[in-house]
């Protein structure tokens, strides 16, 4: 009898947070959660997780508590083993949202970008469900000028990014003059306190038993500026041409000019669209701070006593780079269908392909639901482009809902689960499956 009960309490499981999160209406809550079976790595947790968000006003607040319990009933280790997993119940404590004149975030990022994207685009800083971490978005728009900023973890030294901007035309008569009078300039700087951020090479002391850097480049340093010119800006179209100039401090930088286009279909068909041509020069490495930086920035591989990190792939690209695309495109329908895609290649670099791809589709007045979520980075060519391994990162939710608050779908994950040494600090990362059948439910709230 104990064991039917368990299995009913734990059969409440996760609604998957993505780039397309939920936005509440002022004095709204949900109350959503669910119990499953969950295969990590082929060994069976029962897993339960509540996961309700209220508004009020343009204050904001989400929990999360995901709790795995194995066979014998005892709690999974990884779901509570460092002080960071206890505070990221929390999942996230807001003030407005963004692109509003005040939108403070605090709490797990899922895709933070500044500006334009060059440095800092779609930067995650939880990628693995076992080493969760706390970050801080901050932007303030005084309308003739403002700033944006992330933090990445309070954890422990981690990424910080900046960008002011400015409209100087606003400040004289030219301000209201079509087109020149919206010119935007901006600049950003972002660094990398992490104490593993610059380190090339590794080795483990034989005395202690630890890990001991050989060489250490130091904290990574970027720094840029950007210009943007809106062509058109009406209800039903934004169309804008930018250029961005970026440089990491002691390596390379680069350049791109692109153009960027938002079509409102009046709420039925919404389309954002990106294009760029990008200007590289050697040991330089666009948008450095990305979705998978997280698992790159450092991993040492204990059984061969060897190190990857990706300021060791910066200082090993050579000057014939080339140069290379990127393009983005954001589909919405009807609010209920959402589809965003973007890919990025350099001409001379073969292992330079980083694809990402969001879909959210939940038809309001049908039962069927999709969610998605892929990452894959350092892509050499087509054939390597759904390959799963540890470059890739996917979330996949397909489900049913017979009732309008309950949802029932098949849920497969390929994340990442941490490697510790012995003092517990993380080293590596090493890819983990997750397959869950979950029964989700969600109910709105009305204040």
């Amino acid at each position: 009898m104990k064991k039917y009960v368990l299995l009913i309490v734990i059969v409440l499981s996760q609604f998957m947070f993505s780039q397309f999160e939920s936005k509440l209406r002022s004095n709204q809550g949900a109350l959503q959660g669910g119990f499953g079976l969950t295969w990590i790595d082929d060994k069976p947790f029962y897993t339960v997780r509540i996961a309700p968000e209220v508004a009020f006003g343009k204050i904001g607040v989400g929990l999360d508590l995901k709790l795995d319990f194995g066979a014998d009933g005892s709690l999974r280790k990884e779901n509570f083993n460092e002080t960071s997993d206890y505070l990221s119940v929390i999942r996230y404590l807001r003030y407005g949202q963004k692109n509003e004149p005040l939108y403070v975030r605090v709490g797990a990022l899922d895709y933070a970008t500044l500006g334009n994207g060059s440095i800092m685009y779609l930067y995650n800083n939880s990628p693995s469900f076992d080493a969760r971490k706390i970050g801080l978005e901050f932007d303030i728009d005084f309308i003739n000028l403002g700033f944006e900023s992330v933090y990445s973890n309070f954890g422990e030294r981690g990424i910080f990014g900046l960008r002011g901007y400015v409209y100087p035309m606003k400040f004289t008569s030219i301000g209201k003059v079509p087109i020149i009078g919206s010119l935007e300039i901006g600049a950003t700087f972002a660094s990398d306190f992490n104490e593993y951020a610059g380190v090339t090479s590794a080795r483990i002391n034989p005395t202690t038993n630890q890990i001991e850097k050989i060489a250490d480049e130091g904290s990574v340093n970027v720094f840029g500026f950007d210009i943007g010119l809106p062509l058109v800006s009406t209800s039903l179209v934004d169309w804008k041409l930018y250029f961005d100039y970026a440089k990491i401090v002691d390596f390379g930088s680069g350049t791109s000019v692109g153009t960027m286009l938002n079509l409102n279909g009046l709420g039925l068909v919404n389309l954002t669209a990106k294009l760029e041509r990008r200007f590289n020069s050697g040991k330089y490495l666009p948008s450095y701070f990305n979705s998978m930086y997280e698992i790159e920035r450092f991993n040492f591989d204990n059984s061969s006593n060897s190190t990857s990190s990706k300021i060791r792939t910066l200082s090993s690209i050579q000057d014939n780079v080339g140069n290379g695309f990127f393009g983005e495109l954001l589909v919405s329908v009807l609010g209920g269908i959402k589809i965003l895609g973007s890919y990025q290649r350099l001409d001379k670099y073969p292992e330079s392909g980083i694809l990402h791809i969001g879909t959210d589709i939940v038809p309001e007045k049908m039962p069927y639901i999709l969610r998605a979520g892929y990452d894959k980075i350092n892509i050499r060519d087509e054939k390597d482009l759904f390959t799963l391994d540890d470059r890739s990162y996917l979330f996949v939710e397909a489900g049913y809902k017979p009732y309008s608050f309950l949802i029932v779908s098949l849920v497969y994950n390929w994340t990442f689960t941490p490697v510790r040494d012995n003092n517990d600090n993380i080293v590596s990362f090493e890819p983990q499956k997750r397959i869950e059948p979950r029964v989700s439910f969600y109910y709105p709230l009305q204040f």
